[in-house]
């Protein structure tokens, strides 16, 4: 009884300490108050401010922009190494190749961008929405190729020899069979992502330059010259658009497992 009991309460701080500031940040974004801690009313103003300032909807064009296009790219490049990887079990590169992939997963975002930086800084490449874009590709990859191969050890391969057998050429069966069997597992990885890339600061930090702030690098700057209740509803936001992608990436993850 005490254990059940103990664990219970554990269960409960846990989940206060993780989601209350959440629920403040939420009740603050409505508070008619500029500096919150006191509430004086409800109120819509902080949206409305924040829907008028341009500099906030070119961060936000900003920000859907590189996680599109470094989605997409990734979620290709990834799928292409999952499926090499998986292909080639045997080969003794694989284990160099392995540890290339996995790399970015434990590298400090901080060295990343330091990295990156340095590297863009040497090449001589103006920094600025292609040098993000090229970033948070980077780091996606990984995410991308690690979802897909665990979609692909649970793969059954005679499909696709029983497809040959039957004279389906390679486009049928890519169309037919790989897309349906391994959409969840890709279409999960993208959406992993893009709520990445939507989330990332420190790099975006270091690689970014003029004319392609984004949304967390926008925030960082508002709070620097103090405007936190439209940064309160910048936040919720910003944070439903997140919880909505991550969301459905976890639907389709489930899936993953599902044999059709």
């Amino acid at each position: 009884m005490k254990t059940r009991y103990t664990s219970l309460l554990a269960t409960l701080f846990v989940m206060a300490f993780m989601y209350l500031p959440i629920v403040m940040l939420v009740s603050q974004s409505f508070n008619a108050s500029r500096y919150g801690g006191r509430w004086m009313g409800f109120s819509l103003k902080w949206y409305e401010a924040l829907f008028r300032d341009s500099a906030v909807i070119n961060a936000t064009l900003n920000t859907l922009i590189i996680a599109c296009v470094s989605t997409l790219f990734s979620t290709a490049i990834g799928t292409c190494a999952a499926w090499v990887l998986n292909r080639y079990k045997q080969s003794k590169l694989q284990t160099v190749h392995y540890g290339i992939v996995y790399a970015p997963l434990i590298v400090p975002d901080v060295l990343m961008g330091i990295s990156l930086l340095l590297m863009f800084v040497s090449l001589k490449v103006q920094l600025g929405m292609f040098t993000v874009i090229l970033a948070h590709i980077t780091f996606s990859v990984s995410f991308v190729t690690f979802t897909v191969l665990a979609r692909l050890q649970d793969f059954d391969f005679n499909i696709i020899q029983a497809a040959q057998d039957l004279g389906a050429g390679n486009l049928r069966i890519f169309v037919k069979i790989l897309l349906p069997l391994l959409g969840p597992g890709i279409a999960s990885g993208a959406m992993m992502a893009f709520t990445l890339s939507m989330d990332d600061f420190v790099v975006t930090f270091f690689v970014g330059g003029p004319g392609s702030t984004t949304l967390p690098v926008k925030v960082y700057s508002m709070m620097k010259h103090g405007a936190p209740a439209i940064i309160n509803a910048l936040s919720v936001v910003f944070m439903a658009l997140t919880f909505t992608v991550a969301i459905l990436g976890q639907c389709l993850t489930k899936k993953k497992y599902e044999q059709p």
